[in-house]
């Protein structure tokens, strides 16, 4: 089913026209980015049930001019264009006394073009009532599993993003929907509490929901087994990521890295080493809202550039990095689509989208049989990465002991990767046949200006610093 575009937004279309029109007498270049995205979160545990906006709706717009510099102005009307052309006027010349660095001007090719996807089943098809009500059948279905569970959180997100570009050559407009879902059990044995997180995500509609019925038994048994778990004795070993670790690790690894706002402001390491090498043969990662179809998928950014699909490492080898389109200006690369912002609010950054290693030869059997001794690392909690010195951090789950290439059912939790980055990409030795990506999280610049991202890749094995 189609996605249909904003009516607030297709309302002020002409009213956008008008002011870019206006501001274009005053300045060398006008954009306009109008945002309207809305979406509802239902969340059902033994305690109750509770359903609230998502954190993701906005509706606004932001205004972009070049007068020698740069600047922005975000507003959430357009009733009274005159007020809105004096004002943004008289911010520019305030601002004028203000030092920043010079930009040129953008330079764009005449595009108009109207992007909106389709989704199986449109979340506002099914209504609040059947969706709560479903989620309350997940929850049931995990009490009958486990005696030891003590409650069970089943979590349903579902956003609608439409966003309208408009400068002096440029009309883009989009549509599309992105859902998301979490199990979460928790469990106790009467001494030891451990919970564990099943997610889902995706460009799709209320389908999602039946996936995620079709985990809740697995999570619950996963989430018991952690009531078993070890502990870790700290030091390197062999490891096998999951799909999912290994998408954290390129995301901390090479996606926060090789956003080039850091190259300009000298806070990446990375801009040393383009056109080197800082992983293993088998390594090759891309970054694009078009390399992947996952909830940060989009037609273009905020910046009105389309999306891309970027090769940031080939067979081991760092070849691009993720650019907005002033960081693009300063260091005179082209933009790669990558310019997000938290919302219409906020600044532009070079931010990440789909982050992923891509497949190789290898079977997950074959990285099995191959270790004597090490674990198959499944699940990430969270990530950290030191962009000026390439340190890197990854919080997992649990992990699984391979002895004598077999699978014990010795479980360990929880588990740190740390080391330093090119000597981990560089270790990487088995790359599997298997792709997944998952787009459930979120991801800050620093400790703030939270955007979706998703990441994955298939399993790899490399040699790791585990505590």
């Amino acid at each position: 089913m189609k996605v249909e575009f904003s009516a607030f937004l297709e309302e002020a279309r002409s009213k956008i026209r008008e002011l870019v029109r206006r501001l274009y007498q005053h300045y060398d270049y006008v954009s306009v980015l109008g945002t309207d995205s809305s979406g509802t979160l239902f969340l059902v545990n033994s305690e109750g049930v509770e359903v609230r906006d998502s954190m993701w709706t906005e509706r606004g717009f932001v205004v972009r001019v070049h007068d020698g510099n740069y600047r922005e102005f975000s507003f959430n009307r357009l009733d009274n264009i005159d007020e809105i052309e004096k004002e943004i006027s008289e911010l520019v010349e305030l601002r004028s006394t203000i030092e920043f660095s010079s930009y040129p001007v953008i330079e764009e090719e005449k595009l108009k073009k109207d992007f909106s996807s389709e989704v199986r089943i449109l979340p506002s098809s099914v209504s609040s009532q059947e969706k709560i009500e479903r989620l309350s059948k997940m929850k049931d279905m995990a009490f009958e599993v486990s005696e030891k569970l003590v409650n069970f959180n089943t979590i349903y997100e579902e956003v609608t993003v439409n966003k309208l570009f408009v400068s002096g050559k440029k009309e883009l407009s989009q549509s599309y929907v992105w859902t998301q879902g979490y199990l979460q059990p928790i469990v106790s044995d009467g001494k030891n509490v451990k919970s564990d997180i099943e997610s889902f995500s995706g460009l799709k509609g209320a389908e999602i929901l039946e996936e995620m019925e079709e985990k809740v038994v697995d999570v619950v048994k996963e989430a018991e087994s952690l009531l078993n778990a070890e502990r870790l004795e700290p030091g390197e070993y062999d490891v096998i990521c999951s799909p999912d670790v290994s998408g954290v690790i390129a995301h901390e690894a090479f996606g926060h890295g090789v956003e080039m706002d850091m190259f300009v402001k000298n806070r990446a390491k990375a801009s040393e080493y383009m056109n080197k090498r800082v992983g293993s043969d088998l390594v090759t990662m891309h970054d694009g809202a078009a390399a992947a179809k996952e909830v940060s998928s989009y037609f273009f950014d905020d910046e009105g550039t389309l999306a891309h699909d970027t090769l940031v490492i080939d067979k081991g080898i760092l070849k691009a990095g993720l650019s907005d389109l002033l960081s693009a200006m300063k260091l005179h690369t082209t933009p790669t689509g990558n310019g997000k912002r938290e919302s219409f609010e906020r600044k532009a950054y070079a931010r990440m989208t789909n982050t992923f290693f891509t497949p190789g030869e290898d079977t997950l059997e074959d990285m099995i049989k191959s270790i004597k001794h090490g674990y198959l690392l499944e699940k990430y909690g969270s990530g950290m990465e030191d962009p000026k010195n390439w340190g890197i951090q990854v919080m997992i789950t649990y992990a699984r002991e391979i002895k004598d290439g077999k699978l014990t059912d010795k479980v360990i939790s929880p588990i740190i990767i740390t080391g330093y980055v090119p000597e981990l990409l560089n270790s990487i030795s088995m790359v599997s046949k298997d792709f997944k990506l998952s787009g459930s999280g979120a991801c800050g610049k620093g400790y703030k200006e939270y955007v979706k991202v998703s990441a994955g890749g298939p399993y790899i094995k490399a040699k790791a610093r585990l505590g």
